[in-house]
């Protein structure tokens, strides 16, 4: 299987931790009240993997990388005008990450508690999203004003 020459087992899928932390340590995502009830209604509705996943296999296993994009690019096609299935626009999960980084750092939370919620390091975050911080130099320029009044 083409899948196994990406681990480092050999087997498709690495049972690993999260990066840079230690065994069993787990890291707070805080969402709003609305994917809450979401998540609530799926897991009533759908359950979860042994290991508390959200999305398994008929078998209990992990979803492979394929399935996940086939499954994506049907998404796409449902929610997205043909102008935007044509663009680059949410052409990977991933990129809802990048999507809600951007944001965040865009709405003006401070880059520490946006790197804390994205399980990554303020360097890390800036050196990726920094170009992403557009727009609003007078607001800005209004604050520095205020903060030396």
């Amino acid at each position: 299987m083409r899948a196994r020459k990406w681990t480092d087992s050999g087997e498709r899928h690495d049972t690993r931790r999260l990066k840079h932390r230690a065994d069993n340590e787990t890291r707070s995502v805080p969402i709003p009240p609305e994917l809450v009830q979401l998540l609530v209604w799926h897991i009533a509705t759908f359950g979860s993997a042994q290991d508390g996943r959200l999305f398994r296999s008929e078998g209990g296993g992990v979803i492979g990388s394929t399935t996940y994009s086939r499954v994506w690019a049907s998404a796409r096609n449902l929610a997205l005008s043909p102008a935007q299935i044509l663009s680059v626009l949410a052409k990977r999960p991933y990129d809802l990450r990048h999507a809600a980084v951007s944001l965040w750092l865009n709405s003006g939370v401070p880059a520490t508690e946006v790197a804390s919620r994205a399980g990554q390091s303020v360097e890390v975050l800036l050196r990726i999203y920094a170009k992403c911080i557009d727009g609003d130099e007078g607001i800005m320029n209004a604050r520095i004003e205020a903060a030396l009044s």
